[in-house]
């Protein structure tokens, strides 16, 4: 049976909106199963809208890091206040006519995926207004069964990353806000439209919903699959091939030699649920935009592939064969770009081998399985 979204069943709780001056939070990923969307199904049941407000990427997908400014929705006329670049939060004047909020957004349950801090950030200035603040559920295409990578520490919080979140946190987004509540202790009228055939083990291919872009770079599941870890290459001198036909499916730069990359990954990699060949091909954005790079292309086998591993042994490879071409990216304070996606410092210590992967990846275990735990009482998918 397909999924049921939170939006698919709009009119089931239509009596939470109705009289009510909705802030809908939310973009392009805003449609029910029919895709229709969400701002016309709330206008066409007679549900005011009196402000949209969109997080990174905007309404209408942008790329990546990309400031957005304010718009109006076209049709209705609808304000539309950015919530990325320099303004993150509501301001209580912009919540001044608003009675309830509203948040909408297909998410991918990766840390750092930056739409959970838009839905976090919101619903503390909900609370600040006293205004209730209601999430339409939809799926965590990762599923909610594997939880891995280490926990975020509280040094290395920001926007894409905080709340000591692993890296692949298991939740759907009604569920990290239930989270979010406890952890924050923020005294909140929230509330959760849940989705109906959908359990923990539902992955985006087990719902019988068309895949819903969550943003740009992420073109399909497979994409999404490989992002779990492969968002890390983004802290360092690789392409993450955005911009390409694969991106998140695609690592390399002009320097590594594919062969002798391929090589080498063969021997490393024992992992059954993925497969991957050498590949050139030339980014249009970010790093080495309209270069050549050569490096290689993964596919997943199994939509439970954890990619995190291959990741990381991906990064010690071009480490150990290209020391003087491979750097990282400056974040400053001492800091690198990768410890704040990473959450932390001792991912360097494997990749100049001072740490083996299974000494790594036991730690972060170690992690995700005492915040699995914490979690089990915000789960609402069983």
């Amino acid at each position: 049976m397909r999924t049921v979204l939170g939006l698919d069943r709009l009119e089931e709780f239509e009596g939470i909106f109705r009289g009510k001056r909705i802030g809908l939070i939310t973009n392009y990923s805003g449609v029910d199963s029919l895709w229709r969307v969400n701002v016309d199904l709330f206008m066409d049941r007679g549900l005011r809208i009196g402000k949209l407000f969109t997080p990174e990427h905007g309404m209408f997908g942008e790329g990546a890091g990309k400031e957005v400014g304010n718009d109006v929705y076209p049709g209705y006329q609808i304000p539309i206040r950015s919530l990325y670049g320099n303004h993150l939060r509501p301001e209580a004047e912009e919540l001044a006519d608003i009675d309830i909020l509203v948040y909408d957004i297909q998410d991918v349950g990766l840390r750092y995926y930056t739409y959970i801090y838009t839905m976090t950030y919101c619903m503390e200035a909900a609370a600040r207004a006293g205004i209730p603040f209601v999430v339409l559920d939809r799926p965590n295409p990762l599923g909610n069964r594997i939880v891995s990578g280490g926990t975020i520490l509280p040094e290395f919080a920001s926007f894409i990353g905080d709340y000591g979140l692993p890296v692949r946190y298991g939740l759907t987004c009604g569920e990290v806000g239930h989270y979010f509540l406890a952890h924050r202790g923020l005294k909140l009228d929230y509330r959760v439209i849940p989705m109906e055939n959908y359990t923990r083990d539902t992955y985006f291919s087990d719902t019988g919903l068309l895949w819903n872009i969550p943003s740009p770079a992420l073109v399909d599941f497979h994409s999404t699959i490989c992002y779990c870890g492969g968002c890390f290459l983004e802290g360092s001198s690789l392409s993450a091939g955005r911009g390409s036909s694969k991106p998140f499916q695609m690592y390399g730069a002009p320097y590594v030699k594919m062969e002798e990359l391929y090589r080498e990954m063969k021997a490393a990699v024992k992992e059954d649920k993925v497969i991957f060949r050498q590949r050139a091909f030339v980014p249009v954005e970010r790093e080495y935009a309209g270069e050549v790079c050569f490096g290689l292309e993964f596919a997943p086998l199994d939509k439970t592939l954890d990619f995190i591993p291959t990741a990381l042994q991906l990064m010690r490879q071009v480490v150990r064969l290209y020391p003087e071409q491979f750097t990282l990216s400056d974040q400053g304070q001492g800091n690198k770009h990768l410890h704040y996606l990473a959450g932390g410092r001792r991912i360097d210590d494997y990749l100049y081998g001072i740490l083996s992967l299974e000494e790594l990846l036991e730690e972060w275990r170690g992690q995700s399985a005492r915040f699995e735990k914490e979690t089990e009482a915000f789960r609402i998918y069983g």
